[in-house]
């Protein structure tokens, strides 16, 4: 099983390393491609991380499951990366899982129109950002293979979502108890 993470200038650190921990424990092959200019990026906080890749390098490579961090400016970032777009469009058209948290439901899913007809959460007031309207309030949100949060505080519900889907509840159980978390 392989996940692709973006990482965009801007993106909400949280919300990307806490998936990117849990995926890993998993046994999930994890990839970070940068769709910035260098494989530094640099969060909304000013933490910096190295990514595996460029966004060019990524291109040839199959996954599973992408996901992508909220954060602004980072889902704006990642909204204007056509490598980006062009990715979660295939990869929804193939009913692999993609999976967005925090700004990035409204920001790039819904505006690659991988909304359309979804239920879907978002971080309250980014829906202005798309034309969709009707986020539902829920933390975590699955419809098919689309899974969507709301914040940083549901970037564990939105791992273990991927990761039952991508897997099984069972191991979702594993890795969940392995770091104390209390679903």
């Amino acid at each position: 099983m392989k996940a692709i993470v973006y990482l965009a200038s801007g993106f909400e650190e949280a919300e990307a390393i806490i998936p990117i921990d849990m995926f890993r424990r998993a046994g999930i092959d994890v990839t970070l491609s940068s769709v910035d200019q260098e494989k530094r990026v640099t969060g909304s906080h000013g933490i910096q991380i190295i990514a595996d890749m460029d966004v060019s390098e990524s291109n040839n490579e199959n996954y599973d499951i992408v996901f992508l961090p909220g954060g602004m400016p980072g889902a704006v970032n990642l909204a204007q990366s056509w490598a980006v777009n062009e990715r979660i469009i295939k990869m929804a058209s193939e009913g692999k899982i993609i999976s967005a948290i925090c700004a990035s439901p409204a920001v790039v899913l819904a505006n690659a129109g991988l909304l359309d007809g979804r239920n879907a959460t978002c971080f309250p007031g980014t829906e202005k950002y798309s034309s969709k309207k009707d986020f539902l309030a829920e933390g975590v949100v699955v419809d098919g293979n689309i899974i969507t949060a709301k914040s940083a505080a549901y970037a564990f519900e939105l791992a273990f979502a991927v990761i039952e889907n991508a897997i099984s509840k069972e191991k979702v159980d594993e890795v969940s108890s392995a770091v104390y978390y209390r679903r």
